[in-house]
């Protein structure tokens, strides 16, 4: 079976492509394999600072799940694939390195899920966006629910989750759904223009700015909590010393992760 995440490191930053182009790069279980597997070396490998997520073409980023793949499903099947969605996309939310989904067309279902677990996201000028679970009896399965109100609010979510209506680039920007929307041409060079100013930052900081966030929808009032700790724990690293030394010595730190 061959492989449909296509991986480019390249001065720090993993790029991924789904490649199923053919099926507007929808995300079966082969994916979510992969993707895991994918994360471990994202966690592990310290020549990784951040990442792209991407789809092949300019069509689809993800145009939602492989629906073929649901036809023999029970619950207990259902609830399975469900769990393993979650637990990859929740590894995606939680990486202390930036994730960043660059949004070139459709992004429906599962794939504006992936696209909502990134901590970034920036669109094409093509890009659409829907959850339309509804229309197939279904609701989403990878977090849809509970990232999408956390982004653009209850209101705009219940009546998108409700209708199934989709809502190109523009809309989509105004909801705060995404970062920036640019050319499809420049959708990648934006993306890159954006890792390449994170990764000049110090990486244990950006892991615990990443986590003290994440707890604000988690945790609630113990998000701050989270924030103490986290801020404390950045005094014990050589990081934070070199920081403080190249401002007074007014000049750019080096920062090299411990």
């Amino acid at each position: 079976m061959s492989k449909i995440l296509i991986k480019e490191l390249n001065n720090g930053i993993l790029t991924i492509t789904i490649d199923r182009e053919e099926k507007y790069n929808a995300l079966n279980i082969q994916f979510f394999t992969e993707m895991d597997e994918a994360l471990d070396e994202i966690y592990d490998n310290n020549e990784i600072k951040s990442v792209i997520i991407t789809g092949k073409g300019i069509k689809a980023f993800a145009a939602g799940a492989d629906i073929s793949e649901f036809s023999s499903f029970d619950s207990n099947k259902a609830k399975k694939l469900s769990r393993d969605g979650h637990n990859v996309l929740n590894r995606i939310e939680s990486c202390p390195k930036p994730i960043l989904a660059a949004i070139n067309g459709f992004a429906l279902g599962g794939g504006c899920e992936l696209a909502m677990a990134c901590h970034l996201r920036v669109a094409s000028q093509n890009a659409v966006f829907g959850q339309p679970e509804v229309n197939l009896g279904l609701i989403p399965g990878y977090g849809g629910t509970q990232r999408l109100i956390q982004l653009i609010g209850k209101t705009k979510a219940l009546e998108l989750l409700l209708t199934a209506d989709n809502i190109k680039a523009d809309e989509a920007l105004r909801l705060n759904l995404v970062n920036y929307v640019v050319p499809i041409e420049e959708l990648i060079n934006k993306s890159r223009e954006i890792l390449e100013k994170i990764n000049t930052k110090a990486p244990i900081a950006l892991g615990n700015i990443i986590q003290s966030v994440n707890s604000y929808f988690k945790d609630g009032p113990v998000g701050f909590t989270t924030e103490v700790n986290l801020f404390a724990e950045c005094f014990d690293t050589e990081d934070f010393k070199e920081g403080v030394a190249a401002f007074a010595e007014k000049r750019k730190a080096e920062f090299k992760g411990n």
